[in-house]
């Protein structure tokens, strides 16, 4: 609850400039490669392999790539049958909600923080449960760039625990989850009785090293689309 109480505060955060938003990443891309050292040793100790600074380097490349992609993807227009214009507006869906894998404790998370924020939105990211502290060492990253308070929010616990709650809670606009495909089901369900929006994985593999698609950034908006008529 008090998540989304925050999520609400931070209502103003979905009125930036795409340019503000793009700042605000290159930011948190640059803080993050200030304590680049620190946050690979912690993944190592995490997973118990020589595996971070890897995993380092493609968290700080990714809130790059969604920085570039802040003030760019606008949108579309549209030609109609008849005198007029239809004008596909992206706008961002609000307050989401989103569950992190357990493969890739930081890429992971960073992957879905990235896109939603680029578009403008509110999140609230559940952290992996077997590997939470790298969530939580990454909040420490957050209170140095800038990011206002409530438009991101980290919990941890149990994902089963949480996912009916949150895809039930009335005041989320929408909820992604790359968990396993129990807590898939569960969204799903829980969702279907408020048509919120979901976005899920059915436990299917997702190779976060790679660079990601625009169906982030389509998850991250909702079209708005405008008709402008005119005379001959």
């Amino acid at each position: 609850r008090n998540a989304v109480e925050a999520m609400n505060a931070a209502k103003s955060w979905s009125k930036t400039t795409g340019h503000l938003r793009a700042q605000i990443l290159y930011y948190l891309g640059e803080n993050l490669s200030a304590r680049a050292d620190e946050f690979a040793t912690r993944l190592d100790d995490l997973v118990g392999a020589k595996v971070g600074m890897g995993e380092v380097e493609d968290a700080i490349d990714r809130l790059f790539t969604w920085a570039a992609w802040a003030d760019k993807y606008d949108g579309r227009t549209k030609g109609v049958p008849m005198r007029g214009i239809a004008l596909a507006m992206n706008e961002p869906v609000g307050k989401i909600a989103a569950f992190a894998p357990d493969e890739g404790p930081l890429i992971g998370l960073v992957s879905l923080l990235g896109p939603a924020l680029a578009m403008g939105n509110r999140i609230t990211l559940v952290a992996s449960e077997p590997w939470p502290l790298a969530a939580t060492d990454f909040y420490q990253v957050l209170e140095t760039s800038d990011v206002p308070a409530g438009v991101i929010n980290i919990l941890t616990g149990s994902h089963s625990d949480l996912a009916p709650h949150i895809a039930g809670h009335m005041d989320i606009d929408a909820v992604w989850s790359f968990s396993s495909s129990d807590i898939s089901g569960v969204i799903e369900r829980e969702a279907a009785s408020n048509l919120k929006r979901t976005w899920v994985n059915n436990s299917t593999a997702f190779d976060w090293k790679k660079p990601q698609s625009e169906a982030f950034l389509d998850a991250a908006t909702e079209v708005k689309t405008v008709w402008v008529p005119y005379g001959e």
